[in-house]
């Protein structure tokens, strides 16, 4: 009977604990020394330096995700969208307008222990909703000053809310691609990024995603080829405030004009080449828009007038195949591998006036096009320019070389400035 006494004891006993252990939290460890780990889910890595995309939802539904994370017992969740903290806990379900937002999820343990993943988190607008997407520089905007917006469903916007603060629209219009709002950004906003929204009649808030105030000087256009000797313009924000350049080690501060959009100064005698290019504004760096980002510094290439080609060839796409007039094709590859990137090249053309269409389109050897260009409509001679990328000489290179195609025109000259 003893016997019989301490063997029910001892099964007792490990039931007991088999029941204890399947208690336990799955991702409890025994002290808060580990290191955190975010178990689920799983965030993509980046593409090319460009943050992945955790989840895409409608404005119509909240952002939910659930996390697991480890050591559970002694790990804490926060959840930042836009840099701001918006709340603690292994969830988060929250609303949001449309537009991406930057997701960054931290956890830290006791110990003081933190690991973090990030990704973005896109809400589309409904169909219908007042929405603005960035197309260029517009985003970029000065406090005090009016800039513009383009989307769609913009008729009915009454106002941009920036912040705290709310933008007066002034105008509404349409463009070929699509509406365009034009407001003023409120004095005494500080430099930074804000998230924007679309105010509509019925009062509700439509996303409109980000932009950047500035006040220091932003060029946007014009920096990234000069002629030696000769006058150079460059377009932006807030210009009339920059005091200098420096073009490669030489400080520039003399200019023909400058005003807040404008800045025009005389390229000093340089051999062609490419070389760096800074500003100064009262101390403080002057930014330059180069590739969708402000970087304080740039390359420019130093071009003097070289002509590749002169005559008088007619084009035209309609032409059989081996017509020597079907494609401009003159000018051979090896001439465009000594080309500097930045240089812009220029061609003259005359129209045909027997002809009932005029196009225009420049090409590698493939007849793709070159990048940033595409066919163009013309009634009238003139000059077709194109800047020189590296891209772009890159891909005539690889590409068997350069075409300028369509119907109706005669080239005159190809050079490149």
């Amino acid at each position: 009977m003893k016997r019989i006494y301490l063997m029910l004891f001892a099964a007792f006993a490990m039931g007991a604990v088999n029941t204890s252990c399947s208690e336990e939290e799955p991702f409890a460890t025994i002290s808060p020394e580990d290191n955190p780990m975010i178990l689920d889910p799983l965030f993509p890595d980046r593409v090319n330096g460009e943050l992945p995309t955790i989840s895409q939802i409608s404005h119509d539904a909240n952002f939910k995700m659930d996390l697991t994370v480890t050591p559970s017992d002694y790990t804490e969740v926060t959840w930042e969208i836009d840099g701001e903290q918006v709340c603690k806990g292994n969830s988060i379900d929250i609303a949001l307008e449309a537009g991406t937002y930057h997701l960054k999820v931290v956890a830290t343990t006791t110990a003081g222990k933190s690991t973090y993943r990030e990704a973005n988190v896109v809400v589309t607008p409904l169909e219908g909703e007042p929405w603005s997407e960035e197309q260029e520089i517009e985003r970029i905007v000065v406090a005090g000053s009016s800039a513009r917006l383009y989307g769609i469903n913009l008729k009915d916007v009454t106002g941009v809310a920036i912040g705290e603060t709310t933008a007066t629209v002034i105008s509404y219009s349409t463009t070929e691609d699509g509406d365009c709002l034009e407001y003023v950004v409120p004095d005494g906003l500080a430099d930074g990024q804000y998230r924007i929204s679309l105010l509509g009649t019925d009062g509700a808030r439509y996303g409109a995603n980000m932009i950047r105030v500035v006040s220091t000087p932003v060029v946007t256009a014009g920096f990234n080829h000069a002629t030696s000797n000769a006058e150079w313009v460059m377009t932006g924000l807030n210009l009339d405030k920059i005091t200098s350049f420096e073009l490669n080690g030489q400080t520039v501060s003399d200019f023909v004009s400058k005003s807040d959009s404008e800045i025009v100064l005389v390229c000093p005698d340089m051999a062609n080449g490419e070389y760096t290019l800074k500003g100064l504004s009262d101390g403080n760096e002057v930014l330059f828009y180069n590739n969708g980002e402000l970087v304080n510094e740039v390359s420019f290439a130093v071009i003097s007038g070289v002509i590749l080609w002169e005559g008088h060839h007619y084009v035209s796409w309609d032409l059989a195949d081996g017509d020597p007039n079907k494609t401009f094709n003159l000018i051979p590859a090896d001439q465009f591998s000594a080309l500097i990137p930045g240089s812009k090249l220029c061609i003259s053309y005359s129209i045909a006036p027997e002809a009932t269409y005029h196009q225009i389109r420049t090409t590698t050897g493939y007849w793709n096009d070159l990048p940033g260009t595409s066919v163009a409509d013309v009634t009238e001679d003139g000059v077709v320019e194109v800047i020189l990328t590296q891209e772009v000489l890159s891909k005539i290179q690889s590409e068997d070389g350069f075409l300028c195609v369509g119907h109706g025109f005669y080239v005159d000259k190809v050079s490149v400035e």
